[in-house]
């Protein structure tokens, strides 16, 4: 199902790139206060979780987007927001974006279910009689969607929401390598070259690749780090296989995605049609809104955290 949002942003604010940029920078006038939890994983790895401080409530799982943490400001508004409307949010930093470089030669990708997996199963042994939600935001929130298509009918979850998911990779990479949206494009390759750079002085054993200035595309990355690192052929094979557009159609549990038309990281190519949906599948569009923004008018500053919330109450 497909359905219109009720969004409106300011008037000021209509412009999707002060959408993006103004949220990413909204101050945090309440921090998060949380339990960090470090989980050794089989393959000698590890991943950080932050947890509410909350005993009782649906437990709703968080997975940040391409760079982000505990310290990302759609995360702290989300976490709040949560917790102040009776639920137990959790945090999984993925591999290395915790503040401290992972163990391994891998880290994580747009279509990395495993490790949503184990924390998902984590939780769920934790509290069996518990409902148990999962939110991802863009790259996090790809990386969910694929994951409870894969599950299908297996899959556990109470419900799912996915905010601004990239669907096809191919597309993204190449709206952030054209016009403006290269200001993105550099600020977020930057980070991902320094996360790389930094585990691979940290571990030379592992003896990584460098992550040097000519990879200034992200499928010149991906192709050169992301897709070896993590057993893809190559970019295309990468790309291809970890869209989840594709996924959308096999997804059995109640899941709801948060996607704004004018998000400047993509373009409507991305965007599925009716049949490509399952039953399960609601797509909320939105005229305006960004890439993870949604600054609504004064009474409703963190629109999209409030937004988040008020759906995974919903799906119980």
């Amino acid at each position: 199902m497909i359905i219109k949002s009720k969004f409106s942003p300011r008037w000021w604010l209509r412009n999707p790139h002060l959408q993006t940029i103004v949220a990413s920078k909204l101050s945090r006038e309440t921090k998060v206060h949380s339990n960090r939890e470090r989980l050794e994983l089989e393959d000698g790895d590890f991943l950080d979780l932050n947890w509410s401080r909350r005993t009782s409530g649906a437990i709703v799982c968080l997975f940040h987007g391409l760079a982000g943490s505990i310290h990302s400001a759609y995360i702290q508004a989300v976490f709040n927001q949560l917790e102040n409307d009776g639920m137990r949010p959790v945090l999984m930093h993925w591999r290395g974006c915790s503040g401290e470089p992972n163990r391994l030669a891998r880290s994580y990708h747009s279509g990395a279910t495993d490790d949503i997996h184990r924390v998902i199963k984590l939780v769920m042994q934790r509290s069996p009689d518990t409902a148990v939600f999962a939110v991802g935001y863009s790259l996090g929130a790809n990386a969910l969607l694929k994951y409870v298509g894969e599950q299908g009918e297996s899959c556990q979850l109470s419900g799912a929401v996915g905010v601004c998911p990239p669907l096809v990779l191919s597309v993204g990479a190449d709206k952030l390598n054209s016009g403006v949206t290269r200001i993105y494009q550099k600020y977020l390759l930057h980070a991902m070259r320094a996360q790389h750079e930094s585990k691979r002085e940290r571990y030379p054993q592992l003896m990584l690749p460098a992550a040097n200035e000519s990879l200034n595309t992200f499928w010149r990355f991906d192709d050169a780090l992301t897709a070896p690192l993590h057993g893809y052929a190559d970019v295309h094979d990468y790309y291809t296989q970890c869209s989840s557009r594709q996924f959308l159609r096999q997804i059995k549990c109640k899941t709801h995605i948060v996607y704004a038309q004018d998000d400047p990281f993509f373009t409507p190519a991305v965007l599925p049609e009716h049949s490509e949906l399952s039953d399960s599948v609601t797509l909320e569009l939105s005229q305006h809104g960004g890439h993870v923004g949604f600054i609504g008018d004064a009474s409703t500053n963190n629109w999209l955290a409030k937004r988040v919330s008020d759906i995974v109450q919903e799906q119980q």
